[in-house]
């Protein structure tokens, strides 16, 4: 590999990706994340160790193979993991997809904020950001990190007018209340540069996982949620 471009550890790819930010995407899956959250379908990627190394290049030749699927809409969408702890390798990619004229879309957590994060977000054309509940209690207890880290990381976003969708993971028993999903509805309304919500369902699909690595699926006993409900919920955002 050619030690002019930085290295990352990816977990996956996936060529042609239609839910991970506008249009057809090629997904980039980074190895690694700070957070535990109980919903996690991926824990496979938490072990900052794993995944297999790359040059930024390398990662660019992959994506330009799909570029003429992206058309007008599409790009690539570099997700974990949380990417954010190898910002200054996305940030590369993403320069590197700059030059190749490719949009770019980063699905985050936003649990981290420091220069080479801020760095990266310069070259991010769209951020999705994963605001997993709306209250510090419930981030402490079911994420690992602070709620105001997300909304330092939010209040960035919109200072510098970065495109923002925000994306929740609606859990029964946990946010899938009106209450709960009102407090979303204000809480992005004071952000002029978040022009998207997305409601997602909490799946269990994952428990596979959970078992091949030996390990406890915390919501393992929760139900998914109905589509009848997803679709009330989904109402009030509207």
């Amino acid at each position: 590999m050619s030690d002019k471009f930085l290295t990352g550890k990816i977990h996956s790819f996936q060529s042609l990706g239609t839910v991970d930010g506008p249009g057809i995407r090629f997904v980039v899956f980074t190895q690694g994340c700070p957070l535990r959250c109980g919903c996690c379908h991926n824990p496979d990627t938490w072990d900052t160790q794993g995944g297999t190394t790359y040059t930024s290049e390398q990662v660019l030749d992959k994506a330009i193979r799909y570029k003429e699927y992206f058309g007008k809409d599409g790009g690539v969408t570099v997700s974990g993991g949380e990417p954010l702890l190898q910002a200054q390798f996305v940030k590369e990619f993403f320069s590197l997809c700059h030059e190749n004229r490719i949009n770019t879309c980063l699905d985050t957590s936003g649990c981290i904020l420091d220069q080479s994060v801020k760095d990266l977000l310069a070259v991010t054309d769209r951020v999705l950001l994963d605001v997993k509940y709306t209250t510090e209690e419930l981030y402490k207890q079911h994420v690992g990190c602070s709620f105001h880290k997300i909304i330092e990381f939010l209040d960035y976003l919109e200072k510098n007018d970065i495109p923002t969708t925000v994306r929740q993971v609606i859990i029964p028993t946990i946010n899938d209340d009106e209450k709960s999903v009102l407090s979303l509805k204000s809480l992005v309304d004071k952000y002029k540069n978040v022009d998207g919500v997305e409601l997602l369902p909490f799946r269990k699909i994952c428990q596979s996982k959970y078992d091949a690595l030996n390990m406890q699926f915390k919501f393992a006993d929760i139900l998914e949620p109905s589509e009848n409900a997803m679709q009330k919920l989904n109402s009030l955002i509207k």
